[in-house]
């Protein structure tokens, strides 16, 4: 069967009842896209290159070892120029040829791939190796043009074998399975490589090779490299689960045992399913396309929940592994396309626009019920992907629509300055300093050719295969003169069986002759996603019994209090990240009544928290609106269990704002005539939030801004903060009040400092950042943003009451002997003595990525607060920590 005819199926056939969208309109969004790319590469060129990447907040380049480890993110940068590698062949889809011819040049001359440095094999494989190769082959198509790359003698090509050179010694394992990183200097053995020790790699990671250096064997002649990644592909189907015919996620690259049983079509695994495809389509052996349709057949019968996508255990795939979907699976109807199976193509990627439209773009986690599991979105493109390809497969204008959306979503809430900003938050808008180079490797492709029609190509693109990071790679290369030389892998039990096998594409026009088929397909799973929403907290039944002293009474500074748990052998210890933790010795106790009473006091005080837990409140954002920000600085907030609900608020609370003396706000405030009718900022610490609250409300304060006290603290790094009440009724607090970390607080502070009005808007998310967008670019503005994960490992999230000390802590109760306990969060209120210094939270120790300080410039402080240091807002902008373990575990089995 000729390859080709994978493709021809592309060719579309139908129309939906949706109206056409016109051709001045497609051109319209085409002249869009070329405009938004332009203003993510020029970026990159002017204050990046010749740096991996960019950082669009603070307009700079980010080199491997100058900033901050974000741990094995890091592991795709070998300070090789990836993005403009990464965009070679992006260029020349985008008629840019004269771009493209300088690129080439600044490649050629610039770019080192000796470096004494460890990058993943994975990733250098599809984005350096890859890039190279589509960026050969289309100096190639355009040196047979005759009018562009005239002088081009294959220099990409020698620089792509050399490097597929280095990555060899990476396959040097018993199984033939690659290690997960290399030295591109010394390889992987001897102490100067610095790796090599590694035992274990994600599926995908030794599963997505056979097409680049396939394809490199077949432009150089070389078979070495083919007949590597064949045999890892081998290996790989070997060692599936014979009943399942699944593969697991990480697996044992010396032993072949399965280290995660878990088996779905996202991160970890889905590009391996998408290679034997491809593989296929590419090489012509009907070997991959055997290997496949024996997956998918298991894929669709225990993963596809139609319209989900749902992990399984190999060796129980009627077991659900998890109940949540991570957004690099949206790639999957996409190849579902290419496969043939165009209805649950259409109905997951329904599912995967209508989580898209609640939430701007797609959570990098979220769950069966469509809520964020894991609120970051790095600006991947696998969405735009399946749009593609189902629009090039139905011909239905809806995902036209579909891919304005996209459009719309990127300018409105990522654009920034100096690029396109990685969204930290989907629920705030909050931004990460982080423009990926696969943002501009893939998303601008996908939407370009969406939106393209034939005579708008330079080339015909059915002539080419994508690679898993959208390079070119030449269909002709199946018919390679050298082809024949690479060895059979078939074993004796894979004669081939013309039961596994789908030899011809259907035909669109007779999977759907009711033009209405797809969107009857769509609209039960619009309404579903629709209808959707978070379930309410279960019922807890009142804790029984009556100690002397009540959980939800106690205050940590108040002396009764601490006499009476002293009494029932309670005490409390403060923990250096500024938490206190209670403790119980029973033997402790005055008598064996009170040793009682204090076991059901930290019962309560567990009961406590655990209520807390589920009353969880979403995070607010706090944007700064006035010049020269124009609401591009989004800090992700805590919210206050009082005061106005801002969710309820379709305008939020807008206001400058000023900082109230005493800084504290416990006493009554002296500068009420400046509070009034601005939003107050207070610190944290001395007395409870509600009472601060009360203090600058009656002196005419629209709304508060708690900052936090705990030098270093950051939302990157800690659990989302709620304040809770003082155990009162606080229905006399009518204003917002919200709680920023100490590095969100000083970027705020700093900001009052430098421009002396700033006005902010309280909202429970980020609003459309469209005042004088232009101005600002012009003058590239640095941004702040206060990334933070909301789902932490090892932690809940911590809702807490402050109370009369210096800075409050956790208060986390414990047990010895009755009932050990060990709780992160805190019930009821926290306390630090002041002459206590603050140590990192209990985020920043147990991160995976150590922190690296960087200035030790001091600020001024506002007054009664003399005690913190600080830095300029460029520095500030700069200091971020990007992800949290669980998030890193995702990202280190794919990016």
């Amino acid at each position: 069967m000729p390859a080709v005819l994978f493709f021809s199926m592309l060719l579309g056939a139908i129309c939906s009842q949706g109206q056409a969208m016109s051709r001045e309109e497609k051109s319209r969004l085409r002249n869009q896209v070329v405009e938004m790319f332009d203003h993510a590469y020029q970026n990159y060129m002017d204050h990046a290159y010749p740096a991996d990447e960019l950082m669009p907040l603070t307009c700079r380049g980010r080199v491997r070892g100058l900033e901050p480890s974000r741990g094995d993110i890091d592991d795709a940068l070998g300070k090789f120029s990836l993005t403009l590698i990464d965009t070679l062949d992006t260029l020349v889809l985008l008629n840019k040829t004269t771009e493209f011819e300088a690129a080439v040049r600044r490649v050629l001359s610039d770019v080192r791939l000796d470096n004494d440095i460890v990058v993943s094999v994975f990733e250098t494989n599809i984005r350096v190796l890859g890039g190279l190769l589509g960026g050969h082959s289309m100096a190639v198509m355009l040196k047979e043009g005759g009018q562009h790359m005239q002088w081009y003698q294959d220099e990409l090509l020698h620089m792509a074998k050399d490097l597929g050179l280095r990555l060899l010694p990476a396959f040097n394992t018993s199984s033939g399975l690659p290690y997960p990183r290399v030295n591109l200097k010394h390889g992987v053995r001897g102490p100067e490589t610095r790796t090599g020790t590694e035992t274990d790699t994600c599926t995908a990671c030794a599963g997505t090779i056979i097409l680049e250096f396939a394809a490199l064997s077949r432009f150089t002649g070389d078979p070495v490299f083919e007949a590597h990644a064949r045999r890892a592909m081998d290996f790989l189907w070997e060692k599936r689960q014979r009943n399942s015919n699944l593969v697991g996620t990480t697996i044992n690259i010396h032993s072949g045992e399965w280290v995660r049983r878990d088996s779905g079509v996202g991160a970890g695994i889905d590009s391996y399913y998408e290679y034997l495809l491809k593989a296929y389509i590419l090489l012509g052996d009907d070997l991959f396309l055997q290997r496949f349709n024996i997956h998918y057949a298991s894929i669709m019968k225990y993963i596809s929940q139609p319209p989900l996508l749902l992990d399984v255990h190999i060796h129980k795939p009627l077991l659900p592994a998890r109940t949540w979907m991570d957004s690099l699976l949206a790639f999957f109807p996409g190849l579902q396309v290419l496969k043939g199976d165009i209805r649950p193509a259409i109905e997951t990627h329904e599912m995967l626009y209508q989580v898209t439209k609640k939430h701007n773009f797609l959570p990098e986690a979220f769950t069966t019920d469509f809520r964020v599991h894991w609120a970051q979105h790095p600006l991947r493109p696998e969405f735009a992907e399946s749009t593609y390809f189902l629009y090039k497969a139905t011909g239905d204008p809806y995902y036209l629509e579909a891919g304005r959306t996209i459009l719309d979503n990127l300018n409105r809430f990522a654009r920034v300055p100096c690029g396109f900003a990685a969204m930290k938050d989907v629920r705030t808008g909050s931004h990460e300093d982080r423009m990926d180079s696969f943002f501009l490797a893939e998303m601008f492709k996908y939407l370009f050719l969406l939106f393209a029609d034939s005579e708008d190509l330079p080339f015909d693109v059915e002539d080419y295969v994508f690679t898993t990071e959208a390079h070119l790679l030449p269909l002709s290369l199946s018919t390679a003169p050298h082809a024949s030389s690479i060895p059979s892998n078939r074993t004796s039990e894979e004669e081939l069986d013309d039961s596994n096998f789908d030899w011809t594409c259907p035909n669109t026009r007779l999977l759907f002759p009711d033009p209405a088929f797809p969107r009857n397909l769509r609209e039960p799973i619009r309404s579903a996603v629709d209808k959707s929403c978070p379930r309410p907290a279960p019922y807890r039944e009142p804790g029984m019994g009556r100690p002397p002293l009540r959980a939800q009474d106690f205050m940590a500074n108040n002396p009764e209090h601490l006499e009476l748990l002293r009494r029932m052998g309670v005490s409390l210890i403060h923990l250096k990240d500024g938490r206190v933790q209670l403790v119980q010795h029973a033997t402790q106790a005055v008598s064996a009544v009170a040793a009682e009473d204090g076991v059901r006091f930290m019962q309560e005080m567990m009961e406590l928290s655990s209520q807390q837990q589920k009353e969880q409140l979403p995070p607010r954002a706090i944007q700064i609106v006035s010049h020269p920000f124009f609401g591009r600085v989004v800090l992700t907030a805590g919210p206050a269990q009082f005061g106005t609900d801002l969710s309820k608020s379709s305008t939020g609370v807008r206001g400058f704002v000023t900082v109230a003396e005493p800084y504290s706000g416990c006493t009554e405030i002296t500068n009420a005539e400046y509070v009034q009718g601005h939003i107050a900022l207070l610190q944290r610490g001395q007395c409870m939030f509600a009472e601060k609250a009360r203090h600058v409300q009656k002196a005419g304060a629209i709304g508060g801004i708690v900052i936090d006290d705990n030098e270093g603290s950051s939302s990157d790094t800690a659990p989302l903060f709620q304040m809770a009440g003082d155990g009162r009724n606080t229905d006399d607090v009518t204003l917002p009040l919200l709680f920023l970390f100490h590095k969100e607080g000083n970027i705020l502070l700093e900001a009052l400092k430098e421009y002396r009005e700033v006005e902010v808007l309280l909202s429970d998310k980020a609003r459309d950042r469209g005042v004088d967008v232009q101005e600002a670019e012009e003058d590239c503005l640095t941004e702040a943003t206060t990334p933070t994960s909301f789902e932490p490992v090892g932690q809940s999230q911590i809702s807490t009451m402050e109370l009369d000390e210096l800075a409050p802590e956790e208060v986390t109760p414990a047990q010895e002997e009755d009932s050990p306990v060990d709780e992160d969060t805190s019930p009821a209120e926290e306390v630090r003595p002041p002459e206590e210094e603050a140590g990192p939270t209990e985020a920043e120790a147990d991160s995976a990525q150590p922190k690296e300080e960087r200035d030790s410039e001091k600020r001024e402080e506002p007054e009664g607060d003399t005690d913190s240091s600080s830095q300029s807002v460029d520095e500030l902008l700069a200091d971020w920590r990007e992800d949290l373990e669980a998030f890193q575990q995702m990202e280190k089995d794919e990016l």
